[in-house]
Parts: C-alpha cells; structure tokens; sequence
C-alpha cells in the first residue's frame, strides 16, 4: 500500500472540513476524487501533500508518517508532488533553465522528459510566452523532474481548451504506462475521469459518501447526490415503500406510444454528439432519455422503455 490515510480530520476556523475519514491508494493506481465544491477534495489533496497539518490522525506514505508544515521547514513530502489548478512560472525565465533549476536528475533525463510532456519544443522559450496549457504542461515536468512516486492534481483540465486537455490526459496516460506513476485527480468534470480513473472517491462535507470503480459509481450510486456529480439521471419508482431506482438516461428508449412502460410527451431536446437527450414528462415526472434517433420532435407523444436488467 503506497498512502494509507487513518482517522484523519481538518478544520478551518474552527469550522470541519474534513471529519474523520480513512484511504488508501495503490501502487500505481489512478485515482480521482469528486464532490460538491466545499466538500473537501483540495483539502484532502493538500493534507496528503503534506502542505497541510492534520487535526487529528496521520496519513503514512510507504509506512512513514507524512509530517504537516509545522514538522519541517520546507512543506510537502519529497516524493509527493502537488499541482495548483492556479500554475505559477516565473517570469522571465527560459523553459529549460527552469526545469534545470528544479530537477535532480540527469539532463539526459530531463529532455527525455520534456518530449513526454509535450514541452520540448518550448525548452528555449521564455515563460512570459507560453499558453496556460503550455505553462501547464511545463509546471508537471518541473514537479515530475524531482523523481516523485505520488502525483496529485487539483483540477488539471479546469482553464484548459480542448486541445490542451487532449494533450494533458495523454501525458498522464504515457507517465502510467510508461512509468507506473501513481496519480490522484480532483476534478468536477466526468468526461475526464470516467475513463481515466481506476477508481472513485466521492466527498461530502468531508467524508467518503462512496467509492469503487468508474462502473460502479455511474451506474450505481448510491444516491442523488452522487449520481448528479455525473451527469443526468432518472429516479424510477419501484413499488410503494421502496426508494427509487437511479438510472442513467442510456437506460431508456423512446419507442411507439402505446408500447412501452410509459407514456410520455417530449418537452426539451439537445443533441450531444453521441446521440439526443430527451426531456419526456410523464405523470407529472420528467425523465431523462438518451436516443441515438434524433428525429423525435419536441411535443410528441412517445413511449418509455426501460432497461429493467440494471435492476439486478
């Protein structure tokens, strides 16, 4: 085990932000930890870095306790690295004598670097001319020149374009087929954790609500709060005094009127690539139904079919 976290808790102003939680991280495992914001997750990033002292609890890196700023003069732990949403380069400064700066290891090392992060056409630029997702890129391979076993990231892709987040989950990718690197990501952005992350955390008010693995936590959450961290969803009634079934819209099908479970009248409609998301209203309830036919049109009379094996 690579970070086991036991009984730990953290309060600003006397105000809980996180109650007594526990984790563990694998050995190479990708991680990613969602929630509401205020509920924990750059805390619990910055406390396992190291930046952050403990109310109680510890948190052990391979065995050893990992000790808060008021324990050493440099905070964060030499073999954990952390990366700020908000990157800080300075100014003025050549890409290369900033990595040279930073790094303890061979030069040789350091550009073969480079050419993993997609930075080493940028070496002989000064940081003034670099774009966020360049300056992005450049801040990791600083972070990943010191030779750290943990990598955790605080909302990545958050100022990102597209074409820079494509860039930077193909580094991440590379760092852990190449090297093994174990990483964490806190992010609020499904899209990019679903098939990422070996497994989910999901926070609330400061505790772990639910964790498993990217099916588990979309397909079966737990609840609604966690279901909405990932997208729309439908609460189907089962039988009275039962609690609703979560299902995703991918569950449903528009179908002949009259010939499915329910009938329903299409409300909204709004194409996202991959097929068309229905707003169909039923009884007075509004379901979500993702259809691949993106010909119904909106105030029509469909039927609702629903995939009743997810119920097992």
């Amino acid at each position: 085990m690579l970070v086991v976290a036991r009984n730990i808790t953290r309060s600003y102003a006397a105000q809980p932000v996180l109650s007594p939680l526990n984790l563990t991280i694998e050995s190479g495992e990708r991680l990613a930890i969602i929630g509401e914001t205020g509920s924990g997750k750059t805390t619990l990033l910055k406390c396992l870095a190291g930046l952050l002292d403990l109310q109680s609890g510890e948190i052990l890196f391979e065995g050893e306790r990992v000790k808060g700023p008021r324990e050493v003069l440099l905070p964060g732990h030499p073999s954990i690295c952390y990366l700020s949403q908000a990157v800080d380069l300075r100014n003025h400064y050549r890409v290369e004598d900033l990595l040279e700066r930073h790094s303890i290891q061979a030069l040789e090392n350091d550009q073969q670097l480079a050419g993993l992060c997609r930075v080493d056409h940028l070496l002989t630029r000064k940081t003034d001319q670099l774009s966020g997702g360049e300056k992005q890129r450049i801040a990791l391979a600083i972070e990943l020149s010191k030779q750290p076993k943990l990598l955790l990231l605080d909302e990545p892709f958050a100022h990102l374009d597209m074409g820079h987040r494509s860039t930077l989950r193909q580094v991440l990718d590379d760092l852990h087929e190449q090297n093994g690197l174990t990483q964490v990501i806190v992010s609020h952005n499904p899209t990019e954790i679903l098939g990422w992350a070996d497994r989910i955390l999901v926070m609330k008010k400061g505790v772990c609500v639910q964790a498993g693995n990217p099916v588990e936590i979309y397909e079966r959450p737990i609840d609604a709060y966690v279901a909405q961290l990932l997208g729309p969803f439908n609460e189907l009634p089962l039988e009275t005094g039962q609690d609703p079934v979560i299902l995703r819209p991918e569950r449903f099908r528009l179908v002949e009127a009259g010939t499915g479970s329910l009938i329903g009248i299409i409300r909204k409609k709004q194409y996202e690539g991959s097929g068309m998301l229905y707003a169909v209203e039923s009884n007075d309830v509004t379901y979500w139904i993702k259809d691949h036919d993106a010909g119904h049109p909106i105030g029509r009379e469909v039927g609702i079919f629903v995939d009743t094996t997810t119920f097992k």
